[in-house]
C-alpha cells in the first residue's frame, strides 16, 4: 500500500532545501531539485522504518498491529 507525504521545498541560493510536513525531523538539502526529492524519499523511508522498529521494540512481546486510516 503506497502512502503519500508532502514535501515542502525551496531554493536558497545554490541549494535546494526541503522538509516532509507529516514527519518531524525529515529534512534534507541538495544542489538540485531532483536530487533533493530523491534524498527526501530515501530519508523518509529510513525514518519510517526506524520509527516502526522503535514502536515494535517499545511494545515488547505480546502485541498486534492495526491499520488506521485518516
Amino acid at each position: 500500500m503506497a502512502h503519500n507525504y508532502t514535501a515542502v521545498i525551496k531554493q536558497d541560493a545554490e541549494w535546494w532545501i526541503g522538509w516532509i510536513e507529516e514527519v518531524p525531523g525529515v529534512n534534507c538539502q541538495e544542489r538540485s531539485r531532483e536530487a533533493l526529492i530523491e534524498t527526501l524519499r530515501v530519508t523518509l523511508k529510513e525514518a519510517l522504518e526506524l520509527n516502526r522498529q522503535d514502536a515494535i521494540g517499545a511494545a515488547g512481546g505480546n502485541f498486534e498491529e492495526a491499520s488506521i486510516a485518516v
